[in-house]
């Protein structure tokens, strides 16, 4: 574990996603965790951008080469593909992202820091033949489908 993503303060999830570590009971990367849910979050109420900013916040902790930061870059390409195809009507943009979004959640264990990530895949992957998929599709986090609140907000504007 690395010192600099340990944080006591990120609860336990539902369930045994990769990330948790039972034993320790605590997450392996507990920042990697927040940003997670402060994204995920933000990304269900239609803030891209503030969402990819959590993600891509984060992903700066971690070297290449490693699970969390391929993780973390392709959660940063889901959310700007939805802001292209929400924000701007660009699904020519959207899908480049989504591609490379793909590649980098291949190999991503498919319950992620929570993240239903084969829903992710799935998903983007149909949305690239198919761009209204993505019409009311929210990420799952721990089996739910949770929406942001005002911490969530504070939490990006804190990035700055």
């Amino acid at each position: 574990m690395d010192e600099h993503t340990r944080d006591p303060t990120v609860a336990p999830p539902a369930g045994d996603p990769t990330g948790w570590n039972p034993d320790a009971e605590r997450w392996e990367h507990a920042t990697l965790r927040r940003a997670v849910i402060h994204g995920v979050r933000l990304f269900n109420a239609g803030a891209f951008h503030e969402s990819h900013d959590c993600f891509e916040a984060e992903w700066y902790n971690y070297g290449r080469g490693k699970t969390e930061s391929a993780f973390l870059h392709g959660m940063v390409q889901v959310a700007a593909g939805a802001y292209k195809h929400f924000g701007f009507q660009n699904d020519d943009g959207m899908r480049s992202l989504f591609e490379t979004a793909l590649q980098y959640l291949h190999g991503t264990p498919n319950d992620y820091y929570g993240v239903d990530v084969l829903n992710v895949r799935t998903t983007l992957t149909n949305a690239l033949n198919d761009p209204t998929v993505l019409d009311g599709w929210q990420i799952e986090l721990d089996g739910e489908q949770p929406e942001a609140g005002p911490e969530d907000y504070e939490y990006v504007d804190a990035l700055e």
